[in-house]
């Protein structure tokens, strides 16, 4: 199975690609989500943004992946973070910073657990920056897509300020956030989330 983000306006041309291969599916609504299957036993299940459950007609689907009004975007990996708040679908504030934190050591015994100190320490500094960068870039905010690192993340939003922000998904698996990545998750952030497991093309269909 895989996991494929679909931007709203290129729904339709996905599911017609789906179709095209694996015979025209049969759609429901199932448990907050638009589920499809095909002829040939390939199935799909699509998902809203932003974690919200769909109980509507399957063919209004995309109609309803509409943003709220205010959300944020978080990334952090040890080697940096990346923030966006977005209001009435634009970006109104953002932050882009790298921080340094060594990588691992094949070194034993003492001097081992001194460069895991170490190690440990920037990590912390680096979250710690991290988090007082989100509470200014985010306020307002109470809706935040996030990605990176999980543990990461999770030690930022352990931060006060921060723990009255709602985590929706997608999850967003990203590299170092750069300012490239970061403009990329605010548009995916936004993406339908479809998990397709798919059985192989119908034959002999003309």
């Amino acid at each position: 199975m895989s996991e494929v983000l679909v931007p709203p306006a290129r729904w339709s041309r996905w599911l017609a690609n789906f179709a095209a291969s694996h015979g025209e599916p049969e759609l429901r609504v199932d448990q907050g989500a638009l589920a499809g299957t095909a002829p040939d036993g390939s199935w799909f299940t699509a998902r809203l943004p932003f974690s919200v459950p769909y109980d509507g007609p399957p063919g209004a689907f995309a109609e309803h992946a509409v943003p709220p009004v205010a959300w944020g975007v978080l990334l952090v990996r040890k080697g940096g973070f990346a923030l966006a708040r977005v209001h009435s679908g634009t970006v109104v504030a953002s932050k882009v910073g790298q921080r340094h934190v060594q990588g691992r050591t094949k070194a034993g015994g003492q001097s081992q657990q001194r460069f895991a100190r170490r190690r440990a320490n920037q990590a912390r500094v680096a979250y710690e920056a991290a988090a007082d960068h989100a509470a200014a870039v985010l306020a307002g905010a109470t809706l935040v897509v996030t990605g990176g690192d999980h543990g990461a993340v999770d030690e930022v939003l352990a931060d006060p300020r921060l723990r009255s922000l709602a985590v929706v998904g997608p999850w967003l698996a990203v590299p170092d956030p750069r300012r490239a990545v970061l403009d990329r998750a605010v548009l995916d952030a936004q993406a339908l989330v479809v998990s397709v497991e798919n059985a192989g093309p119908v034959t002999g269909r003309g």
